[in-house]
């Protein structure tokens, strides 16, 4: 009798583990499931996204997850995140300008919409922030005011250009480094044209309206208060026996291409990047950004619109 009693309290206590046990487990279970149909693998996947889809998403910054879980589901979404320019805040304006231009591949989407090409020029155009001197973006969506004038502008030798001309000091004294590295090999460089006024300006792009319209005095010309040559960064350059439009096919030219970052310039209006800078190509419009910047700018092969857009307004 006492032997059947223990041995149906001990399979009370069987039964009582067992129960616990399976208790415990449908606890986790629950548990789990709960964090499961609450994480961002099970939502991204309610939204629509695919397997692989999730996977890259995933790895992007918790900032990003967060904005994407509040979007529906965009066919385009990953192969954005993945562009080396991306940013976060110009997601809804990629996503717009992709489905306006559809043609348009994922690198050009990001890079046209950070250069402000999804919106027209010289609309609600920018303050330019000239605190940042030599780093000032000045073009068809930041313009400087009526007033502004650089400091620190000296004369420029007739050796060095035709006609009188301008510059801030240290783009010439730049510039006298890099000439001087030119002659050495026998290369002259000549500058055209150098700093000018707003109201210089003005009187430029309206002759160009004059001859043949507002379309082509924009494609070839700021209009006042958007040119670079207002901030006393920027050189035209050519040579002996050269014009503007002729200059690429020079030697100094090539020598340019080699060497103009070396002393902090670029090539401002680059061949092939008219949709990005807004400006027909110039082979010898050069704007002084300083060494360290030229370089980047010439190792990454991008125009300064994006390095301004990527590296100095997203910080």
């Amino acid at each position: 009798m006492k032997k059947k009693k223990r041995r149906l309290r001990k399979k009370r206590i069987r039964n009582c583990l067992i129960g616990l046990i399976l208790l415990i487990g449908v606890g986790i279970g629950g548990f789990s499931y709960f964090q499961y149909i609450h994480s961002n693998s099970y939502l991204l996947k309610q939204i629509g996204y695919q397997k692989d889809e999730i996977e890259i998403i995933l790895k992007q910054s918790p900032k990003e997850i967060d904005t994407i879980l509040k979007k529906e589901y965009h066919k385009n979404m990953v192969s954005l995140l993945q562009e080396q320019y991306f940013l976060l805040d110009h997601l809804d304006r990629y996503l717009a300008y992709s489905k306006k231009h559809p043609n348009k591949s994922m690198k050009d989407v990001v890079t046209l919409v950070n250069v402000n090409r999804d919106r027209e020029f010289y609309e609600n155009s920018k303050k330019t922030d000239t605190s940042k001197k030599e780093l000032m973006l000045v073009n068809k969506y930041y313009a400087l005011g009526k007033d502004y004038q650089p400091t620190n502008i000296v004369s420029i030798s007739n050796q060095y250009c035709y006609g009188e001309n301008e510059i801030k000091e240290e783009v010439f004294d730049a510039f006298l480094d890099m000439w001087n590295a030119a002659k050495k090999e026998n290369l002259t460089l000549i500058i055209t044209s150098s700093y000018r006024d707003y109201e210089t300006q003005e009187i430029l792009w309206n002759r160009y309206k004059d001859q043949q319209g507002q379309a082509w005095a924009d494609s070839i010309s700021a209009r006042a208060g958007s040119s670079e040559h207002q901030t006393g960064y920027t050189l035209d350059i050519v040579t002996y026996n050269s014009i503007l439009n002729d200059f690429e096919n020079t030697d100094e030219f090539k020598w340019l291409q080699k060497h103009a970052h070396e002393y902090g310039f670029i090539l401002r209006y680059p061949k092939g990047k008219e949709d990005i800078t807004g400006y027909d190509y110039e082979s010898w419009h050069y704007r002084y950004v300083g060494v360290d910047v030229a370089k980047k700018i010439h190792e990454l092969g991008i125009t300064f619109d994006e390095y301004y857009a990527y590296f100095i307004e997203n910080k």
